[in-house]
């Protein structure tokens, strides 16, 4: 088995509005990789949140009450906080620096995965933009493929990935919250191991392993890569969804 990742090259600064179906097929042809059925496309939820014009001026929030208090709490800016809120289903951990939310799309991270680094150009003392995840983000991930396969005529499949916590252990990983055309979990339960014996409780987050493996690549400040092209997942493409990897709330223990 080989599985190999290459960033993919010249793709420019992002804007409102940009079609990232077009920046990706020309990047790939750029970069000298002819695409291939079941290949995969690993995108950084960054720039779709920018293409979809997810940024936000927090000089236009006005913070709530509820804000103001997490806000002391957390030494947070209140504007910001009143996006977490907002971006959120439940507050679940407070302490200072770090909101723990359940977002709306259903998962748990840190302030509702607002982010603030390479969001908006320096120099405006005024106007400060932070970046607020996808709406939908299987819905992009959908948008895309279908988009250059249109282009292309070749079946592939799409994930947009961003940077997680994790409740065991330190360090941010790579993780899918979007995704198309490929599954994002492989039930193993009634498989056979090496000696014959029945895997019972084995479920892989394939997602998660190929968005970990993708952010290795793409790096996590400056390197201007958030995409990826992915040849060699060693399982069949098929429809998957972010709701697959959601663990269901009478089954978190962490709650």
């Amino acid at each position: 088995m080989s599985l190999t990742l290459t960033s993919l090259q010249n793709i420019p600064l992002i804007r409102q509005g940009d079609n990232l179906a077009d920046i990706l097929v020309k990047s790939l042809i750029e970069t000298n990789i002819a695409l291939q059925n079941d290949d995969i496309i690993v995108i950084a939820q960054k720039i779709v949140s920018k293409s979809e014009g997810r940024m936000v001026n927090i000089a236009t929030v006005t913070p709530s009450e509820q804000a103001i208090e997490l806000a002391q709490k957390t030494e947070k800016d209140a504007r910001v906080v009143e996006l977490i809120i907002q971006e959120s289903n439940e507050i679940l951990r407070v302490r200072v620096g770090t909101i723990i939310v359940e977002h709306k799309l259903g998962f748990v991270c840190a302030n509702a995965g607002i982010d603030h680094s390479n969001v908006a150009d320096r120099g405006n003392k005024v106007d400060e933009y932070v970046l607020l995840l996808p709406e939908d983000p299987d819905q992009s991930a959908r948008n895309i493929l279908e988009q250059i396969k249109q282009k292309t005529g070749i079946n592939i499949g799409v994930m947009i990935i961003d940077s997680h916590g994790r409740a065991w252990r330190n360090g941010t990983v790579g993780i899918c919250i979007g995704i198309s055309g490929l599954p994002a979990i492989i039930d193993e339960r009634g498989w056979k191991d090496l000696f014959g014996y029945t895997l019972k409780i084995t479920v892989v987050g394939v997602a998660d392993e190929l968005a970990a493996a993708a952010s290795l690549v793409m790096g996590q400040a400056a390197e201007g890569t958030p995409a990826v092209h992915v040849r060699g997942f060693p399982y069949p493409l098929g429809e998957g969804s972010l709701k697959e990897i959601i663990r269901p709330k009478d089954q978190d223990m962490f709650r």
